[in-house]
């Protein structure tokens, strides 16, 4: 059975929803932030890095999302969730995700973790750092907006890992002061994928 280890409202949503869509034999446990339970002993023996989310499996532990989001759809080949039967799209599944994870998240990041790239106690740059976030998520999502989601779906009319961690970056979208009005589309791929099953099955654990 796998294993995962979450946060609610972080990124770890993603894994949790494609656990869900290919019904996987699987359990979780919630890391409590506010207790900075994620820094205790214990946990860092699941993720060193002191992060969610982590994915235990029979072979070893896994973490970072695009490499958590490609296992498990490996391991359920026959849904296609990754297109891994086709290299190219395959390649373009990874690159969509790589740039979340790599831009789009960290410029999310830049709104209440400021302290990883300044000082904790430097107050100045720490609010500059907030203040850009709706220029700096925004302008990453529009560009999603305008030249990668494809529609109906982030690749097209096939459903893939790309749209469950889309959907979850985007849950921020508000609490980051992005202008909703210019992402149309966007706005509407997040409408769509809270009406999956599996999707509302995940949110309601991680919310509860």
């Amino acid at each position: 059975m796998l294993k995962l280890y979450y946060t609610a409202s972080t990124c770890s949503l993603a894994t949790h929803i494609v656990l869900e869509e290919v019904g996987a034999d699987y359990s979780t446990v919630r890391i409590d932030f506010g207790a900075e339970q994620q820094k205790s002993a214990e946990y860092l023996r699941i993720n060193p890095k002191a992060r969610v989310p982590a994915l235990v499996t029979d072979r070893g532990i896994l973490t970072e999302t695009p490499a958590m989001l490609v296992y498990v759809a490996q391991s359920f080949p026959a849904l296609r969730l990754a297109l891994m039967d086709d290299p190219f799209a395959f390649a373009q599944i990874q690159s969509f995700n790589s740039y979340l994870c790599s831009h789009v998240h960290v410029a999310h990041a830049h709104r209440m973790r400021g302290h990883r790239w300044v000082d904790a106690d430097d107050a100045v740059a720490i609010a500059a750092m907030r203040r850009k976030v709706p220029e700096s998520v925004g302008a990453g999502f529009e560009l999603i907006e305008r030249e990668m989601l494809k529609g109906p779906w982030v690749m097209g009319e096939h459903y893939t890992i790309c749209d469950a961690y889309l959907f979850t970056l985007a849950q921020w979208l508000e609490k980051d002061g992005v202008d909703l009005a210019r992402l149309p589309r966007v706005v509407d791929h997040r409408r769509r994928m809270a009406e999956r099953p599996a999707v509302k099955k995940a949110l309601a654990e991680e919310l509860a």
